[in-house]
């Protein structure tokens, strides 16, 4: 965002203005959708800055500027996908280099390293990143970068970011840390240290569930270089159309954000104190073991959390019978979603793996929409209560 002092307004303040300034013509207020892939350049030699819309695009450059001023970095770059944006970063590896990895991992994140990545050379150990000792024990001569999700998903691990992309560091690796489940709303890595954010788009900055996208922001003049010659050269680039919905969305993250975290907060607490329920994985409570971590680096919580029922039957009676609750993959929109990542988001990852961190089959994950809280409490509820009905009932006539 180029509008002037922007540096001095609150996170707030410049979500809403994304794009609001940036038409000096017309002063349109929301900024145009540019759906043009060729610009006329005025004379031999002469460049408007937009030659050929892989490259450089009008629309698509206002949000890029908007992510890495939100972000604290020096470039932003958006994508097709939060895949295509991972892509694009692993890029900048190459044959016979090594990657260290949160453990507790997307499933998509893990396909792509495992059956795409490793065709090239590139190879990856999966490490619990809040484990200083056994991520130097697992740096080799070719370890190159660091990736950590802090929150991961489904689990909710938390990494000390000042700590680890400090270390990274000193190590020469380069940081990638995965920014999606809390935004620069609440957390900004690259003020803790980080190289490189990413971001799965279609989450929480779009959070209409309407448009898919992936942003990635770098810090350092080598490093923006490198990435912008990748992310022309590679293409996965986001649309016009796509750039001016995320843009939208993104005015509202605020306003979203903290009902998400009132949401998650009030039902995991409820949840919590469930008799069918084992364990609640969300790091606003207490009993989080990663509490106080996340408090330190971060100004507030996401909506998304995982919790287990005590029998694995309950899964799906509950996914049958919730009705606001939606039963649909994907997380960060304003409807609530629910989804079984043991067969769905993390279904690529080896079942030894998924068993070690506790991604089991009595193991839900609940991303909470910006409705009303008694209302998915009483959805929840219902579906709990109906399932427990159903399995007492097939136990009395088995």
């Amino acid at each position: 965002m180029s509008h002037s002092g922007s540096e001095d307004l609150k996170i707030e303040s410049r979500l809403a203005q994304i794009g609001s300034q940036e038409e000096p013509v017309t002063g349109a207020i929301s900024f145009p959708v540019y759906q043009a892939t060729a610009f006329r350049h005025p004379k031999l030699g002469q460049s408007t800055g937009f030659d050929y819309a892989r490259t450089k695009s009008p629309t698509r450059k206002v949000l890029e500027d908007a992510i890495a001023e939100l972000e604290s970095g020096d470039a932003g770059f958006a994508c097709s996908s939060g895949m295509a944006a991972l892509q694009t970063i692993f890029a900048l590896f190459s044959q016979g280099d090594h990657l260290i990895v949160s453990l507790d991992l997307y499933g998509g994140t893990y396909r792509l390293l495992e059956k795409i990545m490793s065709r090239f050379g590139v190879t990856a150990t999966y490490v619990d990143t809040n484990d200083l000792d056994a991520l130097e024990s697992n740096v080799l001569p070719n370890t190159k970068g660091i990736l950590i999700e802090t929150p991961t998903n489904p689990l909710m691990m938390i990494t000390d970011l000042a700590l680890v992309c400090g270390w990274a560091r000193k190590k020469g690796l380069i940081s990638i840390v995965d920014n999606t489940l809390l935004t620069p709303f609440f957390q900004r890595p690259i003020e803790l240290g980080a190289d490189i954010v990413i971001h799965s788009a279609t989450k929480y900055l779009g959070g209409h569930n309407d448009v898919l996208a992936g942003l990635i922001v770098t810090k350092g003049k080598e490093l923006s270089e490198q990435m912008a010659f990748l992310h022309n050269s590679i293409g996965a680039v986001l649309g016009p159309q796509d750039s001016w919905l995320l843009m939208r969305g993104m005015k509202t993250l605020a306003l979203r954000m903290e009902r998400h975290q009132h949401n998650a907060t009030v039902i995991a607490s409820y949840l919590q104190e469930h008799p069918l329920v084992e364990a609640v994985y969300y790091p606003a409570l207490p009993s989080h073991p990663g509490h106080e971590v996340q408090n330190k680096q971060s100004s507030g919580n996401t909506g998304i959390f995982s919790f287990k029922m005590k029998d694995a039957r309950y899964i799906e009676p509950i996914l049958r019978h919730i009705r606001l609750i939606a039963f649909a993959e994907s997380l960060g929109g304003v409807e609530s979603l629910m989804t079984y990542p043991a067969v769905q988001t993390h279904a690529d990852i080896p079942l030894e793996i998924r068993n070690k961190v506790g991604v089991d089959a009595k193991l839900l994950r609940y991303s909470v929409g910006i409705e009303h809280a008694d209302d998915l409490i009483a959805d929840l509820s219902r579906a709990i209560e109906l399932a427990r009905q159903e399995i007492e009932q097939a136990d009395a006539q088995s």
